[in-house]
């Protein structure tokens, strides 16, 4: 539908039209010419449409266009590519079922649905492959909810063997649209002997014992012996042997002693009886790193506040930290923790504060060498902070609050965050900092900036400086607890706060690496599916990088085979990505020359592998008939499939009208132009062929 705007008013119309006849009887009203009285007239009509429609144009008019169109209802088809499908079902009915598949959305299609298929990862399924080592079918159904939100779904198709091991119940999601079930897999259960879990910390401390508990799952072997062994570097430390009573979970404790400093390798192995269905779920592999030691954290605060829960959450979350709280009367620390270098790293939160609190404590750590982590707010003293060196300064102490939000500086180089970080800390909600004129002394890097509302100042929020006598950070605002709180509403977890914090405790809490040569892995631990990447460093003597220096790189696994790479490091290009490494731990030697020397780096890392599909084979169609119950669909066995297609392709498509408005001024429009030209041609052609010009 089209409709014409004008913002003048009628008398402006006929003030065009009387204008245009008004030209034309000028142009050709009692005025002598060589043509007759009838092309008179049409060259009349031609001149006065001309000039009319030239004045109509002055008003500027708009061409509104509203155009509908329906927007079809979308079919989702959700194929569970899990490894436990694959072990389960034969390629042949595999094939099969892929087949019926195709036919079911070529038959939604004819009935003016739009089916897409994915697999529970939300990628394009295609080539059939089941690789995927875990199953998350609550995450899969809420990707789709947010993929399509604001159209019409009018339903999921899941075909799965009900199996899921990681994430939360589908049982327990809101999903505002009907899922249909398709079981796939075996529900029988078979003798098996797995080992289900292993219950460890991942830190053991060199010298002493640790825990392993494993829980072993028995079905089918009533009244016989099973022996689960532990098992380190190929010898077995310690055997057990379980009688099974009924069928269910045997507890099975180790207490080995953690020898050797590093990463090191646990297998719980269960031997194998006659009968059973699945053996490769007999062994599970666990990793500890034995250290010597905890690095220590005091944190300072005059009062209990929120933002120490989120950074006592944080560091706690490292088995490498020791936390010591420091609040009196709630929690007090050891005097000999107070005192000069007892700690690696002190985090004062609004403190020194105006009620005096802390004070000789501020003191002797500000004059000390020792990290600290300054968080100030309503209750900070900022006529004390004034007589120390910090990585900020004020012209004058600031008496009024400003809410900003966190912006992180794109040009923080100490250390790298992960991509996501950006834009989750662009949706933070605001912090309460005091305002006024801060200036930051040379060394200080800001890390995060202040946003007033939508302008990004140039006014920094936490900055780190990494002087000569020791690391500095200093965080403007309070408020860092609705932070944590905001990304778990979002995302149902708070990985992102816990990296961004983790890794600047670390930072601070970590004594300067001198060395011209780095090279280590980005993580510590890395799974078989994905690439094992190497970050390199070199510097010269005045600690500037350097590049195109070529980079030996020898890789040893746990039987002590030999892998070695080479390459060279460019501006932007200064890591190196490893595939197709088994699970194990790996020690690893890079070497290169700087300045004519030979430099060497030594390290581990680990490769882990995900054995998740393959502990449970039997299919739970309760869960997918409860699932399908829940949300308005009907379950099917596979061998039903047809009865499912019949169902979707007999539903009504009750698509969406979509309406968009289009606003267009008409002298923008090609065929006004057309018709310009068309009638200046007309005319010009007959006054020229009649002799007019």
């Amino acid at each position: 539908m089209k409709q014409i705007l004008l913002d003048a008013s009628f008398g402006f119309i006929l003030l065009c039209l009387a204008g245009g006849l008004a030209y034309a009887a000028l142009m050709y009203y009692r005025v002598k010419h060589p043509w007759s009285n009838t092309l008179n007239r049409m060259l009349f009509a031609l001149r006065a449409l001309l000039s009319v429609f030239l004045f109509f144009l002055l008003l500027s008019p708009i061409v509104k266009q509203i155009e509908t169109t329906m927007e079809k209802p979308v079919v989702v088809i959700l194929r569970d590519n899990s490894l436990s499908v694959a072990e389960v079902i034969d390629s042949v009915s595999l094939k099969a079922l892929a087949v019926k598949t195709s036919g079911l959305m070529d038959g939604l299609s004819k009935r003016d649905f739009e089916p897409v298929k994915f697999d529970l990862q939300g990628n394009d399924f295609a080539g059939e492959k089941y690789t995927s080592p875990s199953t998350n079918i609550h995450e899969a159904l809420r990707k789709v909810g947010n993929r399509f939100e604001g159209r019409r779904i009018e339903g999921v198709v899941l075909i799965s063997d009900g199996i899921y091991n990681t994430g939360l119940s589908p049982l327990y999601g809101d999903y505002n649209f009907p899922v249909y079930t398709v079981g796939l897999g075996d529900t029988l259960q078979r003798a098996d002997l797995a080992v289900k879990d292993v219950l460890y910390n991942k830190i053991a401390y060199q010298g002493n014992q640790f825990l392993l508990r494993a829980e072993i799952s028995a079905t089918g072997f009533r009244q016989e012996q099973v022996v689960v062994s532990l098992v380190h570097k190929g010898s077995v430390i310690e055997r057990q042997s379980k009688t099974v009573m009924n069928d269910g979970f045997i507890p099975v404790e180790f207490k080995p002693v953690a020898a050797e400093e590093g990463l090191q390798r646990w297998d719980v192995v269960v031997e194998r009886k006659p009968g059973e269905s699945n053996l490769k779920n007999n062994q599970a592999t666990v990793f500890i790193e034995v250290i010597k030691g905890k690095k220590k954290i005091l944190l300072v605060g005059g009062a209990p506040h929120p933002d120490v829960k989120a950074l006592r959450s944080v560091i706690e979350k490292n088995a490498n930290y020791e936390l010591v709280l420091h609040i009196p009367p709630v929690s007090e620390a050891e005097p000999a923790l107070l005192q000069p270098d007892a700690v690696d790293l002190i985090i004062f939160h609004q403190v020194p504060d105006v009620r005096g609190r802390h004070r000789e404590l501020f003191q002797w750590a500000m004059t000390g060498r020792t990290p600290v982590l300054l968080i100030l707010g309503s209750q900070t003293d900022w006529n004390q902070l004034g007589q120390y060196n910090l990585p900020l300064r004020f012209e004058q102490p600031p008496r009024q609050f400003d809410e900003v939000t966190p912006v992180i500086n794109p040009n923080f180089s100490l250390f790298a965050l992960s991509a996501e970080a950006g834009s989750t800390f662009n949706a933070f909600p605001p912090v309460s900092v005091h305002f006024g004129k801060i200036q930051p002394v040379a060394q200080a890097m800001p890390l995060l900036m202040q946003k007033v509302g939508s302008l990004v100042t140039d006014k920094p929020l936490l900055v780190v400086e990494n002087s000569e006598t020791r690391k500095t950070g200093m965080m403007l605002g309070e408020g860092l607890w609705r932070w944590r709180l905001h990304e778990y509403s979002k995302t149902e977890n708070t990985a992102v706060f816990d990296e961004f914090f983790g890794k600047l405790i670390q930072f601070l809490s970590t004594a300067d690496d001198n060395r011209k040569f780095r090279c280590f892995p980005v993580k510590q631990q890395f799974s078989e599916t994905e690439a094992v990447v190497f970050e390199s460093q070199l510097f010269n003597d005045i600690f500037e990088p350097v590049y195109g220096n070529t980079i030996d790189l020898e890789i040893t696994d746990e039987q002590g085979k030999r892998a070695q790479y080479s390459y060279i490091t460019s501006p932007g290009n200064t890591r190196y990505s490893l595939s197709g490494l088994k699970e194990g731990v790996y020690r690893y030697k890079a070497a290169t020359v700087v300045n004519g020397a030979r430099n060497e780096v030594r390290g581990q890392f680990l490769v882990t592998a995900q054995q998740l599909e393959l502990l449970n084979l039997t299919a739970d169609f309760d869960l997918l008939r409860k699932l399908a119950a829940n949300t308005g669909g009907r379950f099917y066995p596979v061998n039903r499939f047809d009865e499912l297609q019949n169902e979707l392709t007999a539903l009504e498509a009750r698509g969406i009208l979509r309406s968009n408005e289009r606003y267009r001024p008409i002298i923008n429009m090609p065929v006004i132009f057309m018709l310009l030209v068309l009638l200046v041609g007309t005319e010009w052609f007959l006054r020229k062929y009649f002799g007019g010009y």
